[in-house]
Parts: structure tokens; C-alpha cells; sequence
């Protein structure tokens, strides 16, 4: 396999996948301790549940390992949802591959709910540049869902105090929205 353009499978996860379920939390948490920033923890139990749902995308490589992982969210009856848990293997980054997952989630989001409008929270550099170049723009965090579930994932995020404090204003993340039909073609 050519390191610099390997070849992923891109698919709907479902019940198949769920073995990879603790594989992608424990990757998503040492991700977030290397970073030094915050993320919101998601158990194997959660990630499972996204899988079940239909509502998360797995990359495998073409060996059948896992490569990478993101899923989405509904809030508020459909009025938005949430793309969010962009993990790619460390052995797999800088070729593209978390490009291509955020840009294949974005399409099962909107061909799932065509109206909503999609959000997320980072503090991930990268992700911001990748959710831009698909459309998205930086926003204030009262234009974010309502819904206190939404919120709730932040608990056990290093920076939740900042939100906390702020009375949910405010906080190391950076809220970004897509709320046209126009998906910007990925770069990669």
C-alpha cells in the first residue's frame, strides 16, 4: 500500500462494525490528551449506538482496518444536526482520509435531513479548515441547538468550565454552521 494515497472503504457503519467501538474511543481520548485541548469523551457504548443508528460513517483500509470514524447527530426535531467524533488513526492521517470522511458524513447528512442546518464545535485547527473548504462558517454559539442534550456532551470536556461560566456563551471551542444546500467540493 502507498503510504501517501492509500485507498479507503468509506461505508455507512452498522452493527458489522461495532468491534471498532472501543478501538475509536480510546483513540479519540489519546487524540485529545496529544492535542492538550478539549473533546468531549464518547464511550464504546455511544459510538456503538451512532453505529446501530446509521447515523455514523467507518473508513476501513484495504486490509479491513480501521482508519477512521465521524458520525452525526439530529437536534431539535431536525432543525439541525450535529457532524462530530472526525477521528482518523494516527497511522493514517495527512493523506486525506479526514477530508473525505467529513466530506462523505456532510452528504449523509444532508441526503438524511436536507433542511437541517449542520453544525459542530472544534478546537481542532484541521477540522476548521476542512468543515470551511466544505462551506461552513464560523459562528456564535447562540445560533448552536437549544437543546440542553446537545450541551450535555461537553460535560466531560477538559474546557467545560469556560461554558459553564459563560452561561453557555463562551468557550475554546469554535462553533461552525452550514446552513445552504452548497457543499463545497473537498480539496483533497
Amino acid at each position: 500500500m502507498d503510504n501517501a494515497h492509500p485507498e479507503f472503504l468509506i461505508e455507512v457503519a452498522s452493527e458489522k462494525h461495532i468491534h471498532f467501538a472501543s478501538i475509536i474511543s480510546r483513540t479519540m481520548e489519546e487524540s485529545a490528551r496529544a492535542r492538550g485541548t478539549g473533546i468531549s469523551k464518547r464511550t464504546p457504548e455511544t459510538i456503538a449506538g451512532y453505529m446501530k443508528e446509521g447515523n455514523a460513517l467507518v473508513a476501513m483500509d484495504g486490509e479491513g482496518r480501521w482508519a477512521g470514524f465521524c458520525y452525526l447527530a439530529v437536534w431539535e426535531n431536525g432543525l439541525f444536526v450535529s457532524n462530530s467524533g472526525l477521528i482518523v488513526d494516527p497511522s493514517f492521517r495527512a493523506c486525506g482520509l479526514a477530508s473525505k470522511l467529513k466530506y462523505a458524513l456532510l452528504q449523509l447528512s444532508r441526503k438524511k435531513y436536507p433542511l437541517a442546518s449542520v453544525v459542530g464545535i472544534t478546537t481542532s485547527v484541521a477540522v476548521m479548515k476542512i468543515n470551511t473548504a466544505l462551506g461552513f462558517h464560523p459562528t456564535v454559539f447562540s445560533e448552536m441547538p437549544k437543546d440542553k442534550l446537545f450541551w450535555k456532551g461537553c460535560q466531560s470536556c477538559v474546557n467545560h468550565d469556560i461554558l459553564k461560566r459563560t452561561d453557555g456563551k463562551y468557550c475554546l471551542c469554535t462553533a461552525m454552521r452550514l446552513d445552504s444546500q452548497r457543499i463545497t467540493a473537498v480539496v483533497h
